[in-house]
């Protein structure tokens, strides 16, 4: 959970109301947050000792998604309209005089899609700071880089003060030798290939320049006159540095990702609105996309949607009418009608600021937040049920028992794995449309998420090395295939996987360990030529090249026929393989002595594992 520090003084003030620790302490926690740390006594130390102190703080803890609420505007904001000492204001985009032909323009040059390809931004107009909300507007910004923006890999944020510049701007893509500008805080001019130098050493600024150092085009943003505004999204230009006498605020926000992007510019407007000489309201800016379309943004209109009271009841235990809800939701800082047809329904306009609420649970937990956690009623459940695992889980605790049964060691290797341990460790080829690719991964070994589980068997093996002979292990866990049939674009698979290593290859050991599997499972062995009508298992001689030359066999499940179907001969699936590896992945693993690998998977026999189920009860 985010932590955000801010002035206790400043927030009294806020508040119209001096609380006691206790008193704040109980506060938060009826809210949803926790106060970590009043630094206080801490102060008053320092000062009695002579020594230079701080104002005192509030460390406060808030919600991982309650972006709102990562700065002293928005929780002072957020426990007014709480305790009812004020409404939840309604934010406006307000347009220059001439209406929107008046507007400032940015266009995206189709370039960007190679870098950073997604563009808002926001005007705050007559802003009046003080140091303190100065300050807090920055830490904003880094709060919020460093949460929901992935440290400026998915969202980066500049501010610029908009009288240093003129508008149109641009936002573009270019060789890095072609971008020279001063940045933040130096007068010297630099190019874009001499700033990753110049930053190399810098604490601060050196864990994001690998988020754009390999790309041939960096994205920059340019007014006008070519004067650079920002690079993101590592530095913003010294020209338009904002101060505390910046008086127009231009915010440009570039994404690699469209969700967030809209959340980002919503929440760095919105709370920093109310210091525009107008309060809560934003000019927004015409941005003409790479095709020549134009939106404007940023889009700050509430989401509509409906709750119902009888929900939040059930839910709740409550027995609250609609307007008793209302008025709690309103406390939330939700606009809220009751239904004129419907007096169990009510009308929920969700502002820009709370991109936290999807669906109508998420309302009723806001009206139980209102109405007080500790103020629900305490009843026992009206029903007791018992759980059942999932049919595939089943199936693996079954072949986990019997395998750890016959001596066999159970490891739990990583998901993720190398690119090459996946493909070229076990002499296979990608084809680009069998493995789930991390799009930024940390390191080399967290590339891709695995297709089979025979990498982390033998790294655990290569690990493992020095122990007696034979090493015998196994695992029984998911492995991750694309599937553009999905909605998320991917699908996880229940394999069941065993190596043996010894001096001897051991192949008719792993054998042993795939039929006493099927026998557990009630899958019976058949003939590969039975055209019997039944199911069961066989292996078949086959070629793989991560098994050595005619010492591998593919595994088969004669799937049942379809019922009205009896006396046909059922389909046969390929589930699996099995055999002696290949010497060269050996060495690639860096094992010295032969191996034998088995792995299968365990989907097709869900229906077989409902089937012993029903038999059972």
């Amino acid at each position: 959970m985010p932590t955000v520090a801010v002035d206790k003084a400043d927030l009294w003030e806020r508040l119209g109301q001096e609380y006691s620790t206790e008193e704040f302490d109980k506060l938060c926690f009826e809210y949803g947050l926790e106060l970590d740390e009043d630094t206080t006594a801490e102060v008053e130390a320092a000062i009695k000792a002579g020594l230079p102190a701080e104002r005192p703080q509030l460390k406060i803890e808030t919600p991982a998604n309650r972006y709102d609420l990562l700065c002293i505007e928005g929780i002072a904001r957020a426990l007014r309209i709480f305790l009812q000492k004020a409404e939840a204001p309604q934010y406006k985009l307000v347009y220059p005089p001439g209406g929107e032909s008046q507007l400032l323009t940015v266009s995206i040059d189709p370039e960007v899609k190679k870098i950073r390809p997604f563009f808002a931004c926001a005007v705050l107009r007559n802003v009046t700071f003080t140091p303190r909300s100065y300050a807090s507007f920055i830490d904003l910004q880094d709060k919020l880089h460093q949460n929901l923006c992935r440290r400026r890999q998915l969202v980066a944020i500049g501010t610029h003060d908009l009288d240093t510049l003129k508008a149109p701007f641009r936002y573009e893509a270019k060789p890095p030798k072609d971008i020279k500008f001063a940045p933040l805080n130096k007068v010297q001019e630099y190019t874009a290939e001499e700033l990753m130098a110049v930053y190399e050493s810098d604490k601060q600024l050196s864990k994001y320049l690998p988020i754009i150092r390999d790309s041939p085009v960096y994205p920059i943003i340019y007014d006008s006159e070519d004067r650079v505004l920002s690079m993101p999204p590592i530095i913003n230009s010294n020209h338009s540095k904002i101060t505390l006498n910046t008086k127009n605020i231009f915010i440009d926000v570039t994404a690699t990702d469209q969700t967030k992007l809209d959340i980002v510019v919503n929440i760095v407007a919105t709370m920093f609105s109310e210091y525009c000489q107008d309060p809560y309201t934003i000019e927004p800016v015409k941005v003409i996309l790479p095709d020549g379309q134009t939106q404007i943004c940023p889009d700050l209109s509430e989401r509509h949607t409906t709750a119902r009271a009888s929900y939040v009841n059930a839910c709740t235990g409550l027995s609250l009418k609609g307007p008793e809800v209302a008025t709690l939701l309103r406390r939330m800082a939700l606009h809220v009608n009751v239904s004129p047809s419907n007096p169990d329904e009510l009308q929920v306009a969700v502002p820009a600021t709370r991109p936290d609420i999807f669906h109508e649970c998420d309302i009723m937990e806001d009206a139980a937040i209102a109405y007080g956690f500790n103020n629900l009623p305490h009843r026992f459940p009206a029903t007791s049920t018992v759980a059942q695992p999932l049919a595939i889980s089943k199936l693996s605790d079954i072949v986990r028992l019997e395998w750890a049964l016959a001596g066999w060691i159970e490891v739990l290797p990583l998901i993720l794995c190398s690119h090459e341990e996946n493909f070229d460790f076990l002499n296979h080829a990608d084809d680009g449309n069998t493995a789930v690719k991390i799009a930024n991964p940390k390191t080399l070994e967290f590339q891709v998420v695995r297709t089979t589980l025979l990498p982390g068997l033998l790294k655990t093996i290569r690990e493992n090395r020095s122990h007696p002979l034979p090493i015998k292990i196994f695992e029984t866990s998911d492995v991750v295939f694309k599937d553009t049939t999905r909605e998320r674009q991917a699908r996880n698979v229940r394999h069941a996987a065993a190596v043996w290593c010894n001096k001897t290859a051991g192949f008719e050991v792993v054998h042993g360990m795939l039929n006493r599997a099927m026998k557990m499972l009630e899958i019976p062995l058949i003939g590969n030529e039975d055209t019997q009508a039944g199911t069961g298992y066989y292996i078949k001689e086959s070629s793989d090249p991560a098994y050595f030359p005619g010492r591998a066999a593919t595994i088969y499940y004669r799937v049942p026929p379809a019922k009205g179907h009896q006396g046909v001969k059922g389909s046969d699936v390929e589930i699996g393989k099995l055999g002696i590896l290949h010497p060269t992945v050996l060495a690639k693993f860096e094992i010295g002595y032969p191996c034998s690998a088995l792995e299968f998977t365990l989907e097709p026999f869900k229906k077989q594992m409902q089937k012993i189920w029903t038999n059972e009860e």
